[in-house]
């Protein structure tokens, strides 16, 4: 979706705008506000992979732009493989505005990943297209040294775009931070008990607090009710009746201008979300991060993003004496630096953007036009509506649900259909193809079949003039035993005669 979109929390709940993480919505909004311009269009494609849009592409687009998150992982390698195929069709630029490897906190990159082909493809195939590939961090730079790929030739580390948002500096406000606080907290179904169980410790004092999802199947939770979440994490909000959900405390947000005028209201934000607090970050807002995994790891090294990790965390009683051990103000000192490096990335790709002659500038053209789009807020959660409310609600969610199913069915119907005619398309392809080769095939086989029978026909010419020869050969043969029968006799008879002349004297 464009950052312009204007989509109600119905039209979320019916179609999935999002990539299934709002997050997602985050460095996109980066990525337009930076290209946007009055001479440029932007088109957003629905998240599409598609290699048979290749031709479209080509005839409509000037450049391709792929921001994307952390897709060298096992989930994302048919995307990553349609990618592939799409950008070796495409015959104008393609620049890859980050990109990260998912693995664990401590990466054994020496054992290499099942994908490790995958990627490897997908980099050869953008760098056909591009001068470098931008990475989010120096644990996926290693990661393509690894793969041969060279530092600062092939791609260099740029980290998220989305901390590039709003231009050169960040500012972090002092934080003030009382029981009456109100503060934002984050987490997701995987992350680590312990940094669960840290946040629902806090809340008892806290109790101004909101939980930021991000998934889009807790939307639909909080939305709707249901169906549960899937966590093995103990603690973890998976349905209703967890604690967040009942006090009707919970927020989530479907475009970003409401997202980052909410986190701009509060004093603190806390969790395991990566863009849940970069957003925070941006606007200035003090936060804390909790690290468990070399996504999150080379990001908030990156940007030296306020955090901790789940070994640190598990040490610290509380959250003053989290605060005691951590820079809050420590992204600051690296962004101008990053942004530098960023923009001078985009240069060396050939992408315009708004500040190619001030690094420095505010003010983008994107800002005018959000500002006049009044953005819907985040739903309430159908736990803080009244009965009737509340039965609204369901009888609303129920009919989406039943248009989704509708609209999902039609859509997979179509995609086959698509695949049916892509399949025909191909295989008359390869039939005339084929019928081609056959041809070729024949007409090889014609030849082969004169040319056997001009070397038959000299063959036979050989043998006959072999025959003739033998014939000639037998002929003197006979000819000379003849001779040498009557010359043998001659001889003899002549020997004879003087025998007997030399006998009779």
């Amino acid at each position: 979706m464009r950052p312009t979109n204007i989509y109600t929390p119905e039209d979320i709940y019916l179609k999935d705008r999002t990539g299934f993480n709002n997050g997602n919505l985050a460095y996109q909004y980066s990525i337009y506000r930076a290209l946007w311009n009055d001479d440029v269009e932007i088109h957003a494609d629905g998240l599409s992979s598609n290699p048979n849009l290749a031709e479209k592409i080509n005839e409509n687009y000037d450049v391709y732009v792929i921001p994307l998150a952390d897709a060298f992982r096992d989930d994302f390698r048919p995307a990553l493989r349609n990618y592939t195929a799409l950008i070796r069709k495409l015959k104008i630029p393609v620049i890859v505005t980050g990109v990260g490897l998912r693995a664990n906190y401590e990466p054994q990159l020496d054992e290499g990943f099942a994908f490790d082909e995958d990627v490897t493809n997908f980099v050869k195939a953008v760098l056909e297209k591009s001068t470098q590939i931008g990475v989010r961090g120096q644990i996926t730079a290693d990661y393509l040294k690894k793969l041969g790929f060279n530092e600062g030739i092939d791609y260099r580390v740029i980290g998220c775009p989305s901390l590039y948002t709003f231009g050169r500096e960040i500012k972090i406000r002092d934080l003030h931070l009382t029981e009456q606080s109100p503060i934002a907290i984050n987490a997701s179904p995987t992350s680590s008990e312990i940094a669960i169980q840290f946040l629902n410790n806090l809340i008892p004092t806290y109790k101004n607090y909101n939980f930021i999802p991000q998934h889009l199947d807790e939307f639909h939770l909080m939305f709707a009710g249901g169906p549960d979440i899937i966590s093995n994490m103990e603690g973890y909000p998976t349905n209703i009746e967890h604690k967040y959900y009942q006090e009707g405390r919970v927020k989530y947000f479907t475009n970003m201008p409401n997202w980052y005028e909410y986190m701009r209201n509060i004093d603190f934000s806390i969790g395991s979300r990566l863009h849940g607090n970069v957003i925070p970050t941006l606007v200035g807002t003090p936060n804390i991060s909790f690290v468990q995994d070399a996504r999150m790891r080379e990001l908030a090294s990156y940007h030296a993003l306020t955090h901790v990790t789940i070994d640190d965390l598990k040490d610290i009683s509380d959250i003053q004496e989290l605060l005691n051990r951590v820079n809050l103000k420590s992204a600051e000192k690296v962004q101008a630096r990053n942004f530098d490096n960023y923009i001078d990335f985009l240069d060396i790709n050939g992408l315009e953007h708004i500040f190619k002659h001030d690094k420095n500038r505010k003010v983008a053209p994107m800002d005018e036009l959000i500002q006049a789009i009044d953005f819907p807020t985040s739903p309430d959660p159908i736990t803080k509506l009244n009965p009737s409310e509340m039965l609204n609600r369901i009888k609303t969610s129920a009919n989406l649900l039943k248009e989704r199913h509708d609209f999902s069915t039609k859509y997979r119907v179509n995609l086959v259909n698509n695949q049916l005619k892509d399949l025909k398309k191909t295989t008359s392809e390869q039939n005339k193809q084929n019928q081609l080769k056959i041809s070729e095939f024949q007409q090889q086989n014609n030849h082969l079949k004169n040319d056997l029978k001009e070397t038959k026909q000299k063959l036979q010419l050989t043998i006959n003039k072999n025959q003739e020869m033998n014939d000639k050969i037998k002929y003197y043969q006979g000819t000379l035993n003849r001779k040498s029968i009557k010359l043998t006799l001659k001889v003899a008879n002549s020997l004879a005669m003087v025998k007997h002349k030399i006998t009779k004297k």
